[in-house]
C-alpha cells in the first residue's frame, strides 16, 4: 500500500516523524509520498527523502500560500522550486490548484493571483517532465478551464487529483483528462461536507478501480474510528479497508491495484 500524499514534514511531526515513518513501514505501508506545501515545507520534504529509502516527496506551492510568496523576489520562488525539482527523489509538482473556500485561519486568496502560480507550476511540470498532484475546493470549473488550456503541457499520466471532491460530472471530467483521483479518510464520515453537494463516496462508487490512488493527507482527515486525533501514513491501510468494501472487492485487489497506479503515475 502506498501513501501518495501526507505532510511529515509539517510540524505535526517534528518530534516523531522517525517513530512515524518506521511505524507506517512495519504496518504494511510501502512507499510514502511526503508533499510540500511551500517552500520551506518542500526543502524538509527533499530533507527527509534523502533520509529514507522508500520516501519521496513532491514539491509546490498550495493556493492557500499564493500570496505569501516574497514579491520583491519575482520569479524567485519559482527557480527554487525548480532547483528542489530536480532533486532525484522528487516525483512530482504540488500540491498545486485552486481553492475558494473561506477557512477561519485564511480567507479566499485572490482567485487571479492563485491562477498564476498555479499556472507557472503546470509550466513547471511540463518543463521537467513531472507528473502534477492537484489541490481542489470549490474551484472545479477554474480548474479545468486552465487544464484544457493547457493540455498540451500535461505529461502522460498528467498526474492526480489530491483529495478529490466536487461532483460527479467533474470526476468525468478530470478523468477524461487523464488524471487519477485520491482519496482519503474523510471518505469514512457520515454526511455531505460544508460547501459540496453530493456524498464523496458516490465519487468512490463512479470512479474506475484503475484510476484510484490512496493517500491520507496527515496530520488531517484522519478516519474513524480515529478521527479528532492525529493522522498517520498508516492509516491509509484503514481508509483502503473502508473503500474496498464501498467497491465490493477485496483488500488485496486494492492494494495492489492503487499500488500499481501510483507506480505508473509517479515512476516510483
Amino acid at each position: 500500500m502506498i501513501d501518495v500524499h501526507c505532510h511529515l514534514n509539517f510540524h505535526s511531526f517534528e518530534k516523531d516523524y522517525d517513530e512515524v515513518i518506521k511505524r507506517a513501514f512495519e504496518a504494511g505501508v510501502t512507499k510514502i509520498i511526503n508533499v510540500g506545501t511551500k517552500i520551506d515545507s518542500s526543502e524538509k520534504a527533499v530533507e527527509l527523502a534523502e533520509k529514507y529509502e522508500n520516501l519521496y516527496a513532491i514539491i509546490g506551492v498550495h493556493p492557500h500560500h499564493a500570496d505569501k510568496l516574497d514579491p520583491s523576489a519575482g520569479s524567485g520562488w519559482l527557480r527554487q522550486l525548480e532547483k528542489l525539482a530536480r532533486h532525484p527523489k522528487v516525483v512530482g509538482i504540488g500540491e498545486c490548484g485552486l481553492d475558494y473556500f473561506s477557512y477561519k485561519s485564511n480567507a479566499i486568496v485572490k482567485p487571479e493571483l492563485q491562477k498564476d502560480v498555479f499556472i507557472k507550476q503546470i509550466e513547471l511540470a511540463y518543463k521537467l517532465k513531472l507528473p502534477l498532484q492537484i489541490h481542489n475546493r470549490q474551484a472545479g470549473k477554474d480548474i479545468l478551464d486552465i487544464l484544457i488550456n493547457y493540455k498540451s503541457y500535461l505529461s502522460d499520466p498528467p498526474g492526480m487529483f489530491h483529495c478529490m471532491s466536487g461532483d460527479i460530472d467533474f470526476l468525468k471530467k478530470v478523468l477524461d483528462l487523464g488524471f487519477y483521483v485520491g482519496f482519503d479518510g474523510n471518505i469514512t464520515y457520515k454526511g455531505i461536507a460544508k460547501g459540496e453537494t453530493i456524498d464523496l463516496l458516490d465519487l468512490v462508487r463512479f470512479a474506475p478501480l484503475d484510476r484510484i490512488v490512496m493517500e491520507t493527507d496527515s496530520p488531517f482527515l484522519t478516519p474513524e474510528p480515529h478521527r479528532g486525533s492525529k493522522n498517520m501514513p498508516e492509516y491509509v491501510i484503514i481508509t483502503a479497508r473502508f473503500l474496498a468494501k464501498i467497491k465490493d472487492c477485496s483488500y488485496g485487489k486494492l492494494r495492489d491495484e492503487t499500488t500499481k497506479n501510483a507506480n505508473l503515475i509517479f515512476k516510483l
